[in-house]
């Protein structure tokens, strides 16, 4: 009897239960065994997401806690759903770009696009983000515009990361100082000569 049951209920999660999924993310991709029971997804993301309409422009599952920007300058591959984990932070408007089997940990903040430190009402020429194939970011990082991060990379919680990541590596955060760089002219708004509200 127990057998009959786990068949029937492994029957309706992979095909009534997945069907409904695929409808609802189309671009859902992960593996159809070993993977999360379809059921647990619908009843994780579904209300919050096609109901409430938190995250709703993103065609694969987002967490409710999560904020997912810009999802139209994502381009992401297969087992890689940005912002499924709690907190996260994603602001994709200036590009983001992720290879296969790509995970990102919780309260993870990724920003394409930074302020011109001279003007912050104005955007950086530093924009977008690419990250390859096969990549674990850990819990509370910080991956910043202008990166790139090849394959097979783990990066540690809590690291901040800026530049180039070569392939093949594991990164962690350790204890250094700030280090701090003068600006080479002044700032160029000012906000007490526009008119204000």
């Amino acid at each position: 009897m127990k057998n009959l049951i786990k068949y029937i209920l492994h029957f309706f999660d992979d095909n009534l239960f997945r069907f409904i999924v695929k409808l609802a993310y189309p671009k859902y991709q992960r593996p159809r065994k070993g993977y999360q029971a379809n059921y647990k997804i619908l009843g994780s993301y579904f209300i919050a997401q096609k109901i409430l309409r938190i995250n709703s422009k993103a065609k694969w599952p987002v967490h409710f806690t999560s904020k997912v920007i810009g999802v139209e300058h994502i381009e992401k591959g297969v087992c890689c759903d940005p912002g499924d984990n709690i907190g996260v932070y994603i602001n994709a408007y200036g590009g983001l770009k992720m290879g296969n089997n790509v995970n990102i940990g919780q309260h993870t903040i990724i920003t394409t696009t930074n302020h011109f430190k001279y003007d912050h009402r104005k955007l950086s020429h530093t924009k977008g983000i690419n990250i390859g194939d096969n990549v674990w970011i850990g819990g509370n990082c910080s991956i910043l515009a202008g990166s790139n991060i090849g394959n097979n990379v783990t990066i540690g919680a809590g690291c901040v990361i800026r530049g180039e990541i070569q392939s093949n590596c594991t990164v962690i955060q350790s204890e250094q100082q700030l280090q701090i760089i003068s600006k080479t002219k002044e700032y160029e708004w000012d906000c007490t000569k526009d008119e204000l509200i």
